[in-house]
Formats: structure tokens, C-alpha cells, sequence
């Protein structure tokens, strides 16, 4: 069953894996020009509501959590509009994991472009892909990133998703800077790879490959590192 969120709501999550997607619509063919092009991002937080550690940033940077049980996939085009998918391991999650945040962001001059993009985040099953909740995004103008929720832990066991974040003009760089992690050595992320390549057709990925599930962090480079 599908629950329709609005800000401020929040749902248990009867499940262990959890597959979050960032959809939108882009506003050209090619969804490397099309405004905006959005990216979905994860901060796992410990004690304080900070990262125990730069790996605990999940972007298009750094894909993969150290664990492997946070990841990013491929984005995707189909008939539908983009998506950018990210699955967590929520069963698997240590116990020092309090909060998991997940973050929208663009790399757009122009923000969101919200009326026309539609953004949404769509939760499903990561086990057997059943939808469970779907919340339309509403950042405000001039805003490049926004946090669409958080995964909690209840107190009865399992998770809780709270519907509710704030936007940030600075982009990533600024919501990163939120939980404990400070841009170094430059202003913005480094920039995300790219296929320059012709529209993919209906339902194929663009953007990035898949994660390999053999891949290691390297020693950590200079786009984030935790601040004291």
C-alpha cells in the first residue's frame, strides 16, 4: 500500500531493505540538458546528529558506503520522467547509525524548477519492490538542495520515515555541511562524471554505472572530510 505524504508526516517502514527514488521530469530530451538534473544523496548520522566519518556521505562522488549496505544505482530514464535509486540495508545498520538522512540536490543554476520538474520521492520494498510511500518535493525557490526526510529509529523496533527537512541555497556543499562534514580545498563538490553520449532510449541507465559489489572505498580524496 502506497501512503501519500505531505511534510511533517511520518509512516513506519515494515521492512529491512529500503529502496528510495528521487523521480522528476526533465524538461528536454536529453537528460544531461534537460532543467533541472537532480541527484539523490544519504547521510548516515550518529550520536549528535553528525557523520561518524566522511564514508558515512553517500553521493555521486563516493557511491558506495564503506559497509556496502547503502548504495547508489544507476540513474534511469523510461517513459515515466529520470529517477536516481539509492537502497539501504536498514536491518544491517550498526546500532551507532541513529538517523538516515535522504537529500535532494541539482547542480542547476536555476534550483529545482520544481513546477516544472514535479519532484518526488518514492519509498518501495527493497526485497520485493512494493511502493510504500510516495512525497512530492517542494523546495523554495533558489534552493539546490533539500532534505526530503529522515529514517529513524522507532522505539519499538525497526524505522520511521519523517517527511520533513530544510533547503539550502549552497547546494550540497551546504547541507553537507549541516551534519559535520566541511568542504575542503574548494567551494563546490567535484563534478560528477558524465556519458556524453546521445539520449539513452526508454529504461536504460545514463549518468554513472552500476556499483560493482566487488568495489572499496579508496583512501578518502579531498571533495568532503568530516569537521572537528
Amino acid at each position: 500500500m502506497t501512503h501519500g505524504l505531505e511534510e511533517g508526516a511520518a509512516i513506519h517502514l515494515p521492512v529491512a531493505g529500503l529502496r528510495a527514488v528521487l523521480h522528476w521530469l526533465p524538461t528536454g530530451t536529453d537528460p544531461r540538458r534537460g532543467v533541472p538534473d537532480l541527484d539523490l544523496s544519504v547521510v548516515l548520522l550518529g550520536a549528535g546528529g553528525r557523520v561518524r566519518s566522511e564514508g558515512d556521505f553517500v553521493f555521486y562522488n563516493q557511491p558506495r558506503h564503506p559497509t556496502g549496505l547503502v548504495r547508489r544505482l544507476s540513474k534511469r530514464r523510461d517513459r515515466h520522467g529520470l529517477r536516481d535509486t539509492v537502497e539501504a540495508d536498514l536491518g544491517r545498520l550498526d546500532a551507532s547509525v541513529t538517523r538516515v538522512v535522504l537529500a535532494a540536490s541539482t547542480d542547476g543554476a536555476g534550483g529545482f524548477a520544481a513546477e516544472r520538474s514535479m519532484p518526488r520521492l518514492l519509498l518501495h520494498d527493497a526485497a520485493g519492490g512494493a511502493p510504500l510511500a510516495a512525497l512530492p518535493l517542494r523546495p523554495a525557490p533558489g534552493e539546490t538542495a533539500v532534505v526530503c526526510g529522515e529514517l529513524r529509529r522507532s522505539d519499538g523496533g525497526g524505522w520511521e520515515f519523517h517527511a520533513s527537512g530544510p533547503g539550502y541555497a549552497g547546494g550540497l556543499v551546504a547541507l553537507a555541511a549541516a551534519y559535520g562534514i566541511a568542504a575542503a580545498n574548494a567551494p563546490e563538490p567535484a563534478p560528477r562524471p558524465r556519458v556524453h553520449t546521445p539520449t539513452p532510449p526508454t529504461g536504460t541507465a545514463y549518468g554513472y554505472p552500476e556499483p560493482d559489489p566487488a568495489f572499496t572505498l579508496p583512501p578518502q580524496g579531498p571533495q568532503f572530510l568530516p569537521s572537528d
